[in-house]
């Protein structure tokens, strides 16, 4: 019986895709081979030698030492569009808190009460104050086109409003999900200075973080608004509100407040909701579970973060997956330790990403000295994991 522990409280959905009789699933179980995590901080939690993979319900892994756990061998996977629709629907809810006065509004009348049959009266008198404009007809440019960007930029079609598109590394697949009324600009720059309102969707990288600082936030369209519900870190906030004082942006709507944004003039800030819905979160948890079944059954890996995807059928006889640093002569050491015992292969599968590489190699022979064998492989320096069926 495989042994999953939970960091956080999640959706009991994975009932449905981890058997009962195969895992045991508990925020108390000990000595673990998996992890489902949300939001805990697992930067400052030992982790089990016995863990051999982590499953953020959610898309953003920022919790994790992604980097650690590589070298140690762990499978990081995270739930990319689980969370999709719910993020979408947020989004058009920015749009049109950053369009209408809507949240001012709703302040000003809370003050009315007690005015009794003055209430009407005074609301007629004091709406001007909170008319904005429509969307219908306005420039929306959304960053980032991937599965949450894609389904914001097809819902601004739906709101009327002509939309653009900015992704240099968008896939075949996100851009088959898009309208074909979308338009696609030659660069971030131009989407900047046509957009009147601009949504980012971009995952937090060096390359990321202050993406929207001084230089940025100045080539926006004057009085554009910037929706911010991906990281908050990809915003300078200090910017942001000196480009709202000055008045160069008129609003900044983000689902990552800080206290130096929380009452500032032009900023409306939604406490992390992108992804607090009940469907979100049901669907996280069932993506996290199948990816985690097909990993400890199998050694498939699907939607990790940092090893290669690397899909794989059922153990039919015998396996060996090795987890390992992308560098020459490790597949050669590892059909050498092989050899040694005259075990033929039967296939073999190796995937690299960046820095990582990951092989799978059936095998026709028993296996009788597996532990034996998986562990010369293990003492292979650029070696990080080793499993065996």
């Amino acid at each position: 019986m495989f042994k999953i522990k939970t960091l956080n409280a999640i959706s009991p959905v994975y009932h449905d895709y981890l058997d009962e009789k195969e895992y045991d699933v508990s925020a108390m179980v000990e000595q673990p081979d998996a992890i489902i995590v949300r939001s805990a901080e697992m930067r400052e939690i030992d982790l089990p030698s016995s863990v051999l993979c982590v499953a953020r319900a959610g898309a953003g892994y920022n919790n994790i030492p992604v980097d650690d756990y590589s070298k140690a061998g762990v499978v990081v996977f995270n739930t990319p569009g689980a969370n999709a629709n719910a993020v979408k629907e947020l989004a058009v809810a920015a749009l049109l808190l950053g369009s209408r006065n809507i949240v001012g509004g709703v302040d000003w009348t809370m003050t009315l009460k007690g005015e009794g049959d003055k209430v009407p009266a005074l609301v007629e008198k004091g709406k001007k104050k909170f008319a904005g404009p429509e969307l219908r007809g306005k420039t929306l440019g959304v960053i980032g086109l991937g599965e949450v960007g894609a389904l914001v930029a097809n819902a601004g079609k739906g709101l009327d409003m002509n939309v653009l598109g900015f992704d240099p590394y968008i896939s075949v697949d996100h851009a088959w999900m898009l309208s074909r009324s979308i338009g696609r600009v030659k660069n971030q720059l131009e989407l900047l200075q046509r957009s009147d309102y601009i949504s980012v969707h971009v995952p937090l990288m060096n390359e990321t973080r202050g993406m929207f600082n001084e230089e940025t936030l100045s080539k926006m369209k004057p009085g554009a608004t910037l929706i911010n519900l991906s990281r908050g870190d990809l915003v300078v906030a200090e910017d942001v509100i000196a480009a709202i004082e000055s008045g160069h942006i008129r609003r900044y709507v983000t689902d990552f407040p800080t206290d130096e944004l929380i009452g500032q003039k032009g900023v409306i800030c939604i406490p992390h909701l992108g992804a607090s819905t009940p469907e979100s979160e049901d669907n996280c948890v069932m993506m996290a579970s199948r990816q985690i079944d097909a990993y400890l059954k199998n050694g498939s890996i699907r939607n990790s973060v940092n090893f290669p995807n690397c899909e794989l059928d059922g153990v039919i006889s015998h396996r060996v997956a090795v987890l390992h640093a992308n560098v020459p002569n490790v597949v050669t050491a590892l059909t050498g330790i092989l050899s040694q015992y005259h075990i033929n292969i039967a296939s073999m599968v190796n995937k690299s990403r960046g820095q990582l590489a990951y092989t799978v190699l059936d095998l026709d022979d028993a296996f009788e000295r597996k532990n034996e064998i998986a562990g010369q492989m293990r003492e292979l320096e650029t070696v990080y994991g080793v499993r065996t069926w």
